[in-house]
């Protein structure tokens, strides 16, 4: 891939674990833990080639919605994961953001990605960012009531985008979504504005460093204008 070919910032929704899982004939927690493996390859991609920002839609406001025990299987695997990840990230010279309501999150969640956020808040390399217990209405919201509480009487795009969750992250250049659903699934709704999105069939589990180098030759091959036209068009 040519530097100047690749975006500055990949998002990806992780999206198919359980189909993965039940084609398997495997609990649904079997494909949460092989989409592990994916995110983990997918890390390892963007570092190398250089790319600055990969964010991955780890956990919605609406996955509250499932049962306690698959919301409590995926807490145990989010900290047991960051616990096994953090020296390899530091290694790797990766950095580590969230994004979200994580306060919703379980305590012993909510240590685990501090922790793991001081040690890696030095690193300069490709800033990770979790999205959890994230919505972007919800996010959207919280950023309006924001700016309401400090006094402000309108709202213009630049307001909003600085009260934003991620006010200080670039808007996503590619947004990849997996399993071939053609939907954003309440996930970045106002940076995703201009983004390219590619959708592939591929679940989640499935997902590895062929199918991003496809995501990314394919985004490659694509005129991003941004609304507007070359002249004589």
């Amino acid at each position: 891939m040519k530097p100047d070919t690749l975006p500055t910032h990949v998002a990806v929704i992780m999206d198919g674990n359980g189909r993965w899982a039940k084609a398997r004939k495997l609990p649904k927690i079997a494909g949460h833990r092989e989409g592990v493996k994916s995110a983990r390859e997918i890390v390892r991609v963007c570092g190398e080639l250089g790319i600055k920002y990969l964010t991955l839609y780890t956990f919605s406001t609406e996955n509250f919605r499932r049962s306690a025990s698959e919301v409590q299987a995926l807490m145990t695997l989010l900290i047991a994961t960051i616990g096994r990840e953090v020296r390899s990230l530091d290694e790797n010279n990766v950095r580590l953001e969230v994004i979200g309501r994580a306060e919703s999150l379980s305590p012993s969640a909510q240590r685990a990605l501090n922790s793991a956020r001081e040690k890696l808040f030095d690193n300069s390399g490709l800033t990770l960012v979790l999205a959890l217990a994230y919505g972007a209405r919800q996010e959207i919201v919280d950023a309006v009531n924001a700016i309401l509480k400090s006094g402000a009487t309108e709202v213009d795009e630049e307001a909003l985008s600085k009260h934003l969750y991620t006010a200080n992250i670039p808007d996503p250049d590619l947004i990849i979504r997996t399993s071939g659903e053609m939907r954003l699934s309440n996930f970045l709704l106002w940076q995703a504005a201009y983004a390219e999105i590619v959708v592939t069939p591929t679940l989640w589990p499935d997902f590895r460093r062929e199918q991003m180098m496809d995501a990314l030759s394919e985004y490659a091959k694509r005129e991003r204008r941004f609304g507007g036209r070359k002249e004589g068009e």
